[in-house]
């Protein structure tokens, strides 16, 4: 990435090395090998480490055989419940009493009222009841509750 020193006994520059009378001269070539293979390396490390940073919490979701609901525009509110009985907001940590007023100051920002609710499979019926009650205190009555797919169905084979 720099300027290299050439003497003057080789290759086709013996002829410029000699009239100089042999001392070595600053090669005015600018040699950008190294500067490629610096960037193709950065270039794979981004690569390989781009899916790595998206962060997720870990909740292991009740699998059923609904389908996936259509996306809008906006990028859509998650609640998380946790296994511990944590709530969160995306990815920041809610206090169980302060939810209702958090969902209000993001209900006044956002122009619909979609939500999605994800909730581990070990969690009570109740606190997730609990949670869709403060979700529609807050202003959200369209709330999606968020599975994994491929789980049993209760489909008998249409008898």
């Amino acid at each position: 990435m720099g300027a290299a020193i050439q003497n003057g006994g080789g290759g086709s520059n013996r002829r410029r090395g000699r009239r100089r009378g042999g001392r070595a001269q600053p090669m005015a070539e600018i040699n950008v090998t190294p500067f490629v293979d610096v960037m193709l390396v950065l270039l794979i490390i981004f690569m390989v480490a781009a899916p790595l940073l998206t962060v997720g919490v870990p909740v292991e979701l009740p699998k059923t055989a609904a389908s996936a609901l259509p996306t809008d525009s906006e990028e859509p509110l998650t609640v998380t419940l946790t296994a511990e009985g944590g709530v969160q907001i995306q990815t920041t940590e809610v206090e169980r009493d302060q939810l209702v007023p958090k969902l209000r100051a993001i209900a006044a920002e956002r122009s619909g009222d979609r939500v999605f609710l994800r909730a581990d499979g070990g969690i009570p019926y109740a606190q997730v009841m609990q949670v869709m009650g403060a979700l529609n205190a807050g202003g959200f009555s369209n709330v999606g509750l968020v599975t994994d797919t491929g789980g049993p169905t209760l489909d008998t084979g249409g008898e």
